[in-house]
Formats: structure tokens, C-alpha cells, sequence
């Protein structure tokens, strides 16, 4: 742990207390992290310089053990009973002693039996770094056949690879691409959340397509093949006579693949397109229509 550390308050840095749970120091980060990443705000840098702030201070107090020698470090650091009785506050300096020697027989901090080496690494175990987390934006394209793409860290870009079929919300785990560890201890990940494009036709549902066929109520009623388009070309259907509006056709394999080469399908919903508009000759021959029908559909109403 660095001595300067002892004079930074991590937890007002985070916008937590200091008695906050593990988890609640986590979600702070995450949101403060969010709010000041470099990518975020490109060119500014005083977000950056937060950023790097927000980072450090989770690496600390976002870890229990780092979390706990803080806690102690600063509490002997910055308190001490005064022989009256009473309280003082002291600097941490005070405690070292004005050429950062100790007294007779050992270091000035031996008097709390070894906390000295709370500032070098000779008792301090290896750390992990922290994560880091940014988003990536794909097209619904990108998304569908996989990608590799950069993000900005900080003024780092890094590259990361997306799987094809990657979905909307999915968040890529680059291991070991977070922040430095210390004392030998393992990097931090990166955790990229993936913000995927809408289509104009399409609708992603995990590895199914769906769009919505249109068709006229005489094709609805006497049945009809459609042509609807793919991701890579179109497929033919057929609309069997009396389908009615919202039914689901299938078209097997001709969805989205995923990254284990499995291919979803694509479901076609039949919207019937009832004009709003007719002619004085289309109304006559539906009218006609309607008269040849005396069975009434809402009977099941029973009112």
C-alpha cells in the first residue's frame, strides 16, 4: 500500500460510507466508471483524470484484504489518544518521526506491532488489478456475422473480437485486459457490453429471425407463396387457404448462427392488410360475399 494513500479519502472518492458493503462499493464504481470512461469523453481530461481516481480507489477498497489494511493504516494514521484522555489528530508523518527514523530498538512503527510495512511490499500479498467495463455499439450486421472491433481506455485502444451471433445486452470478458495488479499479483479484466442496431425488417430473438409478412385478405383467404427475404437471399413459402392474421410460418435454419455453428430459424408472422379504401366494384363483391356467410363468428359470445 502507498503512503500517500492514507490521505485520500477512497470511499468519498466512490460517493459511498465508509461502512458500505462490498457490493454497494461495487455498484458506486461501476456507475462512476461509466459516467467518467474515457470513451465517454473523448478529450476531456478531467474525466480522465477521475476515472483514473474512480480506479484506484476501487482497486483498494474494492478488494477485502487491501480494503481492511487501508482501513487500519488510516485509522492508526490519523487517531490516536491524547494522555488526557481526549483525541487527537496526527499525520501519519508525526507517527515516523521528523527524519523518518524510529526509536531505540527498531522503527517508528514497530509500536503498532509491524504496520510499517503497510508502506512497502515486504508483508503486502499480491493484489488483482481492478476490471474495467465499456460498451461497443454493432450494427445489427456486426452482431449477426462477428466482428473485431476497438475500444478507447483511457487513450489505449484495444481490440476485442466479437463473436458472430452475439446478442443485444451481452457483455465480452477480455481476461486479464483490466487495470494493472500490484505486487505481482494478476491483472484486472475488461468487460465490453455490446449495444446492438435494430434492423428494418428483422427482429433478433436469441438465434431466430422474425419479420412480419403482409398479405391481402383474398391471398389470406384463398392461400398464396411468398417470397421473403434472408440474410442472405430469400425463401419461398406458402400461406395455406384461411390462414389467419398473427400465425406463424417457419422457415428452418435460416436464422441467425451462433458461435458453436448452430443456425436459428427465421419465423414469418402473416399480418392480413385490410384496405382502407375500396371500390365501388370491391365493395359490391364483398358485400356479396358477406351475404353467402350466415355463420357468425362471435356466436361463442352467446350474447
Amino acid at each position: 500500500m502507498r503512503k500517500e494513500w492514507l490521505d485520500t479519502d477512497f470511499y468519498a472518492l466512490l460517493g459511498v460510507d465508509k461502512k458500505a458493503t462490498d457490493k454497494e462499493i461495487k455498484k458506486a464504481y461501476r456507475k462512476l466508471a461509466q459516467e467518467f470512461h474515457p470513451d465517454a469523453n473523448q478529450g476531456d481530461e478531467a474525466a480522465e483524470a477521475r476515472f483514473k481516481q474512480i480506479s484506484e480507489a476501487y482497486a483498494v477498497v474494492g478488494d477485502p484484504e487491501q480494503r481492511k489494511e487501508y482501513d487500519h493504516a488510516r485509522e492508526m494514521g490519523q487517531f490516536v489518544g491524547s494522555p488526557s484522555g481526549g483525541a487527537r489528530y496526527v499525520r501519519v508523518e508525526d507517527l515516523m518521526g521528523a527524519g523518518g527514523g524510529g526509536g531505540a530498538g527498531g522503527t517508528p512503527f514497530d509500536l503498532f506491532g509491524g504496520l510499517g510495512d503497510l508502506f512497502g511490499q515486504a508483508r503486502t500479498g499480491p493484489t488483482a488489478g481492478a476490471d474495467l467495463s465499456a460498451d461497443m455499439s454493432l450494427s445489427f450486421h456486426e452482431a449477426v456475422a462477428g466482428v473485431t472491433k476497438e475500444v478507447n481506455l483511457g487513450g489505449k485502444r484495444v481490440k476485442v473480437k466479437i463473436p458472430r451471433g452475439v446478442n443485444d445486452g451481452a457483455r465480452i470478458r477480455l481476461k486479464g485486459r483490466g487495470n494493472p495488479g500490484s505486487n505481482g499479483g494478476p491483472n484486472g479484466d475488461l468487460f465490453v457490453t455490446v449495444n446492438v442496431g435494430t434492423h428494418p425488417l428483422f427482429r433478433r430473438n436469441g438465434s431466430n429471425l422474425e419479420i412480419t409478412a403482409p398479405v391481402t385478405y383474398a391471398e389470406a383467404a384463398l392461400g398464396v407463396d411468398i417470397d421473403v427475404p434472408t440474410l442472405d437471399g430469400k425463401v419461398r413459402l406458402k400461406v395455406p387457404p384461411g390462414t389467419q392474421p398473427g400465425r406463424t410460418l417457419r422457415a428452418s435454419g435460416r436464422g441467425v448462427e451462433n458461435s458453436k455453428g448452430k443456425k436459428g430459424d427465421l419465423l414469418v408472422k402473416i399480418d392480413v392488410v385490410i384496405p382502407s379504401d375500396v371500390s365501388d366494384e370491391e365493395r359490391a363483391m364483398l358485400e356479396k360475399l358477406r351475404d353467402m356467410h350466415t355463420e357468425n363468428p362471435r356466436a361463442h359470445f352467446g350474447v
